[in-house]
């Protein structure tokens, strides 16, 4: 049986011509983000980031094929900047943790990561190597075989399923918060029959809408960790 084959930038050689590009993968990678922070996936192209470059598009041809390569060399950089201790230092929960809100904290501040997610394949060096370190964290706490590849699935899919969200909103408000006035009368309206869920939006809609979403966060992080913590218990313990 035979199905597609991957294709990555992360998969072939690099060039060993003699001739020099204009500009190192570094600069390019850093102009790269750069240019997604302002402008997003859809202003990223390689005219663009050659005049941002002041090199033209040849320079990042050499390192790169294609724009989806190009967003590898850029994916694999965002995950080089998530922050995640030494398993065997910090204990496998306590690694999860800053692992799950550094990634949170990742992906919010350069949120056109979400639309890749699932979309390019994580083969970079950075990605593999946090891959690794997890690997061990859940290795650490007890689990063995694909019960690690799980346990780490479900972490990361409950980051991305918390933030995506989040950044969806963000951008569909413009950055700015909805009105509590504007709120609670809507809420009145909607759930006049609903006595008791009325009082509980009411209620939530009088704290501050990022204290919420951190506190929410919080709270489905503990759940998920304690829930992989009882799977390593005996049955009946």
């Amino acid at each position: 049986m035979s199905g597609q084959k991957i294709s990555s930038v992360w998969l072939r050689e690099p060039r060993q011509s003699g001739r020099t590009p204009g500009r190192s993968r570094e600069e390019i990678v850093r102009a790269t983000l750069e240019l997604l922070d302002a402008e997003g996936l859809d202003g990223l192209s390689m005219r663009k980031l050659g005049a941002k470059l002041s090199a033209g598009a040849t320079s990042v041809y050499w390192y790169v094929e294609n724009k989806d390569e190009l967003l590898e060399l850029a994916y694999d950089e965002i995950w080089g900047k998530i922050t995640i201790p030494v398993p065997e230092e910090a204990g496998w929960r306590e690694t999860a943790s800053t692992f799950a809100h550094s990634m949170r904290a990742v992906i919010l501040a350069h949120p056109w990561v979400a639309a890749l997610l699932g979309r390019l394949p994580a083969l970079g060096p950075n990605a593999l190597a946090m891959a690794d370190l997890l690997r061990r964290a859940f290795r650490l706490a007890g689990f063995k075989g694909l019960d690690i590849d799980y346990a780490n699935t479900t972490l990361t899919a409950y980051v991305f399923g918390m933030v995506i969200p989040e950044i969806v909103w963000r951008q569909t408000m413009g950055g700015e918060e909805l009105d509590p006035e504007s709120m609670r009368q809507t809420f009145e309206h909607v759930a006049r029959d609903f006595p008791d869920l009325l009082a509980r939006l009411t209620e939530v809609n009088d704290l501050p809408a990022q204290a919420i979403r951190e506190i929410s966060f919080d709270f489905g992080l503990v759940s998920v960790l304690d829930g992989l913590a009882a799977r390593l218990r005996p049955a009946g313990s």
